[in-house]
């Protein structure tokens, strides 16, 4: 693992002062009591738990919830800095969406020798119930999430693509919120582009995929549904869909009446029109995937082909946070659009290729090698920060299942200060910008949100892997 030092810190230049993106940042900073800070710290964790901004992790023995570590120094990103990125982020949701297209049409991409057709065929991911229909709008992924890590000033790359059900935004409001309610004044000197009207965006965003209104009663009713109370990610259905004013709700609360989706109201069954789905495509519809799904609805596979509901994201755009489809992106990227991708995927090697395999397999100790259907840091190995014991298990797993593996180098990620004990210190991040797309075009939100690997020296920023989250800012022009 390389050290901090050789990594490219987003607030202190090389020669030691303040790079202009932090400037209006740390001239406010430098007036504050420290220990104030700390109190206000410990302010923001208190109003964090009681407000139940927690998550559970699988495989939790305790099954305790546990807090988001929240840390007060915000990830400051310039006008043109984003300008650029937003560009190259547009460019291959883009791509993403004609991908998907095509993979359930004429798979020209397949037809072209632009992408091995096992991915397809041997992919749990793909849906052959999706082959043939088009969603409402043309639209595969309404809300998509897409992780980047920076390595230099002008150096972002695409850590992983997030197109079935990107998670987190939640946090990316409520640590905006928290910052402007402990620190007011602070934003009275810097001018930073808000997010807080995301809900409504994103509102607005999936009402224009809605199909069309069979009955003319005009608005779109949208609805949120969840797998539950005891879903790791619950606070965040649930606070979406306050905030975007829709009904939350689960699959006992759903049937089809009239050949529509609709939902138990105190008024009977209202039907719905676009349903942003929490629930995995294998829970969705009994009569169609598991037929032990209790989260799902019986019949909506059914609904939803002959177009009377939308479903976002749609069924089946899992294979495209595939990671062997991943590293694919740079042909994918141009195939569809004609043009060379703006945002760089990191180089992988993909393990089912023999010599690929033969590599990785004789650089371990310097590769991070990922499962390609894993998520959440799991199922990964960093191989600098392993023992021989951990190296020994792996390549065993690596010569047993390739195909179920991909490996990248070791990237010196960017840093970001967190508020120590003993004061500043870098801890390296990645950023999750979400994206909204629609019939309309594609909108992406400010910022996003900011992962931070709290360990000194890890490079995983997952939660769930001891990893905390930023106010991410992206300053007004």
């Amino acid at each position: 693992m390389k050290p901090a030092s050789l990594s490219f810190d987003e607030m202190i230049d090389a020669d030691g002062s303040v790079r202009a993106a932090y400037r209006g940042f740390c001239g406010w900073f430098e007036e504050q009591d420290p220990r104030w800070l700390h109190r206000q710290c410990a302010e923001a964790e208190r109003f964090f738990r009681t407000t139940g901004i927690t998550f559970n992790v699988y495989g939790d023995d305790a099954g305790e919830e546990r807090l988001i570590p929240f840390d007060m120094i915000p990830r400051v990103i310039t006008a043109g800095e984003w300008r650029r990125v937003s560009r190259g982020i547009e460019q291959r949701v883009r791509a993403l969406n004609a991908f998907l297209h095509d993979i359930y049409h004429r798979q020209e991409i397949v037809r072209a020798g632009r992408l091995p057709e096992r991915l397809l065929r041997d992919n749990p991911a793909y849906l052959p119930e999706m082959a043939g229909f088009t969603p409402p709008g043309g639209v595969y992924t309404h809300i998509v999430g897409i992780d980047l890590v920076r390595t230099g000033p002008d150096e972002f790359m695409v850590l992983e693509d997030n197109a079935r059900t990107p998670s987190g935004v939640s946090y990316m409001l409520e640590n905006r919120e928290t910052m402007m309610a402990m620190f007011p004044e602070l934003f009275t000197r810097v001018a930073v582009r808000p997010v807080s009207d995301y809900p409504q965006r994103l509102a607005r965003s999936l009402a224009a995929c809605a199909p069309p209104d069979p009955s003319g009663s005009g608005r779109p009713v949208l609805a949120v549904l969840t797998p539950g109370l005891y879903n790791s990610a619950y606070f965040e259905h649930a606070f979406i869909a306050d905030q975007m004013g829709a009904e939350l709700v689960e699959g006992s609360d759903l049937r089809v009446v009239d050949g529509r989706i609709a939902m138990r109201t105190t008024c009977g069954y209202q039907p719905i029109d676009v349903l942003y789905r929490r629930v995995d495509d294998e829970f969705l519809d009994p009569l169609t995937f598991n037929p032990g799904s209790m989260l799902g609805v019986h019949g909506m596979m059914d609904v939803y082909r002959a177009g009377r509901i939308t479903l976002a994201n749609a069924p089946g755009t899992g294979i495209a946070d595939d990671k062997a489809i991943y590293s694919f992106m740079p042909e994918i990227v141009e195939f569809y659009t004609g043009e060379k991708p703006l945002l760089a995927n990191v180089p992988t090697w993909r393990c089912a290729e023999p010599e690929a395999l033969a590599y990785v397999l004789d650089h371990l100790k310097e590769l991070v090698v990922k499962e390609v259907h894993g998520s959440g840091g799991y199922g990964m190995l960093v191989g600098p920060a392993s023992s021989r014991a951990e190296l020994k298990a792996f390549e065993a797993k690596l010569r047993a299942r390739p195909e179920n593996y991909i490996a990248q180098p070791t990237l010196a990620l960017s840093t970001v200060p967190i508020l120590a004990r003993s004061g500043l210190a870098p801890r390296h991040v990645d950023l999750r910008p979400f994206v909204l797309v629609s019939p309309g075009g594609i909108d992406i939100t400010p910022g996003g949100l900011t992962r931070v690997a709290l360990k000194k020296g890890s490079l995983i920023v997952n939660s769930s892997q001891g990893g905390g989250t930023k106010d991410s800012w992206v300053l007004e022009e």
